[in-house]
């Protein structure tokens, strides 16, 4: 009787193998190998795996929330994205204003130390110098005449003032806003039939 040769696996099974059978199987792995050489390499015994699953590296505490113009930023997030999180920056401005105070924009916010949070801060007060002026969200101001970019709770308040100073002129976007319509030219016949509008009518024939 021929002796065997027990071999394991991908699938982590024992199989007993011949000697022709474990040729093949050997010219299999080398051939997978050089096709496919993203393949995890195989575990011949427990101690490999308890390598590659022993404890990783102890990374630094995170925050949790950050704080930046009064407002709550995630501390998990990448700094372009966390940034987004404020009223008035989008991930272009968000990664734009990371560049201008030297801090990657992937790393994660909780992670900086409070010298770059206060970098952060200061360069988001001084967005309109740091940005492009067509980046700007509000450019040629009615009551100054500059061009700003707001952000928080500004960027909320104006809008309602622009919305309110519209009723007062009684312009048609002011009256279209007041009695709740659509402003920018929509359809109406078909949606926006929400609220005291009435279902059609239709005579009996």
């Amino acid at each position: 009787m021929m002796a065997g040769i027990t071999v394991k696996c991908r699938c982590n099974m024992h199989i007993m193998l011949g000697v022709n059978e474990y040729f093949i199987y050997i010219k299999t792995e080398i051939a997978l190998r050089t096709t496919y050489p993203w393949l995890p390499a195989r575990r011949n015994n427990m101690e490999d795996v308890k390598k590659t699953t022993g404890k990783t590296k102890e990374t630094p505490d995170v925050k949790h929330l950050v704080r930046i113009v009064n407002t709550d930023l995630d501390g998990h997030k990448s700094v372009q994205y966390a940034l987004t999180g404020l009223k008035g920056i989008g991930i272009r401005t968000a990664k734009i204003l990371a560049n201008n105070a030297g801090i990657d924009s992937t790393e994660i916010l909780g992670s900086l130390n409070e010298s770059e949070v206060e970098k952060l801060r200061k360069t988001i007060d001084d967005f309109e110098n740091v940005v492009p002026t067509w980046m700007l969200n509000r450019r040629r101001d009615l009551a100054t005449g500059t061009d700003k970019h707001l952000i928080g709770v500004n960027l909320g308040l104006s809008l309602t003032d622009d919305i309110n100073i519209m009723k007062k002129t009684r312009s048609y976007r002011g009256i279209r806003h007041e009695r709740g319509l659509r402003v920018r030219g929509q359809r109406t016949r078909s949606t926006g039939r929400s609220g005291t509008t009435v279902g059609v009518s239709r005579k009996r024939l």
